[in-house]
């Protein structure tokens, strides 16, 4: 194995046994909008604005153009391609999570997508009830009781938290297209893969921006109740196969009509 990837798993190792200090002296309970563990709050804030700055120049514009000349079944097809290529992530996760009747449908649905679905531009595992489950490794963490730690706000990647900081690094060693691919091919994959999300959201986010009070708030005690969900398979807000990537966080519901992003309304 290439020793880059062993110093990558140290640095996860590391990181986890850091969570545990981080979250020592904040044992509130991170789903009260009144009592959320955001220790960071100032820190966090000035990374939204900046994250919100990159989309009102940058992402949100290319996003409109693109659901502009993009038809919507194009859209849905590339979300379904890069859902499809997540397999590995989930997968992994899901036997991470002593969870092997998830994982058989995982796989399941990865063969199927694959195969009939023309390379996973086409969902037919959904029509015979291979449903998408959304799992990664910081839910691993929080399934064995690693606490999520203060809400974080990273740069470009927008709403985490130690722990699931520590999940984006050790699942980006999951993904098996950045080993096959030169670093641009698999840049360009993941820049679209954003900007299809985006512009899927547009008029969500728009909505949610213009109505929050305080839209940082609205997006942090969302995403902290979105990652809780998740950790503990609620089935009514766990059944997400998009999460946050660049800038966002996109909280799919049921009805996929719920978003929280630092988005632009203008």
């Amino acid at each position: 194995m290439d020793h880059r990837r062993w110093i990558r798993i140290a640095y996860v190792l590391a990181a986890v046994w850091a969570i545990g200090a981080a979250s020592a002296a904040y044992a509130e309970d991170p789903i009260s909008g009144s009592s959320t563990n955001d220790p960071w709050e100032g820190m966090n804030r000035k990374t939204f604005a900046f994250n919100e700055k990159l989309d009102v120049w940058i992402l949100r514009p290319v996003a409109v153009g693109w659901d502009k000349v993009v038809p919507d079944p194009v859209q849905t097809s590339l979300g379904n391609v890069f859902s499809n290529a997540r397999f590995p992530v989930v997968f992994v996760n899901n036997l991470l999570q002593a969870k092997p009747v998830a994982a058989a449908k995982s796989l399941g649905r990865f063969l199927l997508n694959t195969t009939v679905g023309w390379g996973g531009l086409f969902d037919p595992a959904k029509e015979v009830g291979l449903e998408a489950s959304n799992e990664d490794f910081g839910q691993t963490l929080g399934y064995w009781g690693v606490p999520p730690g203060p809400f974080l706000v990273l740069p470009l990647l927008g709403p985490s938290s130690p722990r699931d900081t520590v999940g984006l690094m050790a699942d980006s060693a999951t993904m098996i297209h950045p080993y096959f691919v030169a670093w641009y091919v698999s840049a360009s994959i993941t820049a679209t893969n954003i900007v299809n999300t985006r512009a899927e959201y547009i008029e969500e986010i728009d909505e949610n921006r213009r109505t929050a009070l305080d839209f940082y708030a609205f997006q942090r005690n969302a995403y902290v109740s979105y990652r809780e969900n998740l950790v503990n398979d609620r089935e009514e807000t766990a059944d997400s196969t998009v999460e946050g990537e660049g800038l966002y966080f996109f909280d799919d519901d049921e009805d996929e009509d719920s978003d929280e992003s630092p988005g632009n309304d203008d």
